[in-house]
């Protein structure tokens, strides 16, 4: 079967050399029984391929079931993947088959196979390099004809590097790789998707045809698509159904692409902008103008000091800085005849003080201090106890006894 046929049969839209490339990987290693391990990123269409391969081999007339490893608990995806005994733990009231005795002759696709746990990872490389395995809680060897193709959106090299997926089991997954190209890889095929998912909505929901505007075209081109077929595929739907206008330019169809960062929708620029300034660029520019300020604003202060505080010829020098200063604290500007400021007056009295003078220190005592409180407590409230107690936040009884321990009767 050629690769136009398969598009055909399978539903993929799209010329680009990439995704022909895939295709024709993918029908190559149908017939045989080798793993594959499906590359790409999320929305790109990795599980269309893992149908195609099933479907051009020859255990197309098996069973064929797709398990998404990153949704089952790590607890239990031993039990999903290779059945259970009864009684092996806490739930388990019968005996269950797991997928890889179910899908017995048939292929089993492994979707995010990286989010496996490691443990289990040992048990998936045993699978694939004889056929057998273990069920949770029992000590039976059991054989299987299963034929695994695995798929995962993560560079599962970088996870080997890192520990947290097994080496032995990369290389024996990856025994034909085949990688699935983004949408952003694919800009001719954008339009050409659209239109098919606009016209199949427009179908569904009996309304008039979508017309994309050739500003609209090219917006679609050059989005990044960071959810890739899978986010296009909502965004004709949503414009089918919530667009109005059935011509829709760049401007109608901004309302339903999301501004993400590190997208490459056009960002309108004013007509006289001459110079793109990143944040670190203002910021660098604000601490410039801060500092300079500050430096004008020392040299005012220290040619008033110098002037004896009359600023009559600080203003004839710095008239525009004043007046800016002013402008900025919204205060009415400056007159020209400027403003003094009036020294203190020299003939208040002026007081000595004579290092022989003694200075008198304050009691730290604790014992002082509470035997104080103690007696003002008493005469604020004429020797009531209660209240004098209750005013220094302790009990009467407590109040007796420290009149008593500081001989206060």
């Amino acid at each position: 079967m050629d690769t136009q046929n398969i598009k055909q049969r399978f539903g993929i839209i799209g010329n680009s050399p990439l995704l022909n490339r895939a295709i024709d990987i993918a029908s190559q290693v149908a017939p045989t029984d080798m793993s594959v391990l499906i590359t790409g990123e999320s929305g790109s269409g990795k599980e269309v391929f893992s149908h195609i391969i099933h479907q051009l081999s020859s255990r197309k007339h098996g069973p064929f079931i797709a398990v998404n490893c990153g949704a089952i608990p790590e607890g239990t995806i031993d039990s999903e993947l290779f059945g259970h005994e009864k009684g092996s733990f806490t739930g388990a009231h019968e005996a269950r088959k797991g997928y890889f005795e179910v899908v017995n002759g048939g292929t089993i696709f492994l979707d995010e196979v990286a989010e496996l746990p490691l443990g289990t990872q040992a048990r998936l490389l045993r699978v694939l390099e004889t056929g057998e395995y273990i069920r949770v809680g029992s000590s039976k060897v059991q054989k299987t004809n299963v034929r695994v193709v695995a798929a995962t959106n993560v560079d599962v090299y970088n996870s080997v590097k890192n520990g947290r997926f097994r080496e032995d089991l990369y290389y024996r997954l990856n025994t034909v790789p085949l990688r699935i190209p983004s949408l952003k890889d694919r800009k001719d095929d954008i339009y050409l998707l659209f239109r098919k998912f606009s016209a199949d909505f427009s179908d569904k929901y009996r309304s008039p045809g979508i017309q994309l505007e050739p500003d609209a075209i090219q917006l679609l081109s050059n989005y990044s698509w960071p959810g890739n077929v899978r986010q296009l595929k909502n965004i004709a739907e949503q414009v089918c159904v919530l667009e109005k206008n059935r011509d829709v330019n760049a401007q109608a169809l901004l309302n339903y692409i999301p501004n993400e960062a590190g997208s490459n929708l056009p960002v309108p620029m004013s007509q006289n902008a001459k110079e793109d300034f990143t944040e670190r660029d203002i910021l660098y520019k604000v601490l410039f103008d801060m500092k300079k300020d500050m430096v004008e604003l020392k040299k005012l202060v220290a040619d008033i000091i110098q002037h004896g505080g009359n600023t009559s010829h600080v203003m004839a020098d710095n008239p525009h800085y004043i007046n800016q200063l002013y402008r900025d604290v919204d205060l009415p500007a400056i007159p020209e005849q400027g403003f003094t400021i009036q020294a203190p007056v020299q003939n208040q009295p002026e007081y000595h003080f004579s290092d022989d003078a003694e200075e008198v220190e304050e009691s730290l005592s604790l014992v002082d201090k509470e035997s104080d409180l103690i007696k003002k407590a008493l005469k604020k409230h004429k020797g009531k106890r209660k209240f004098a107690a209750k005013e220094l936040g302790i009990s009467e009884r407590t109040l007796y006894r420290k009149i008593k321990e500081l001989n206060l009767t």
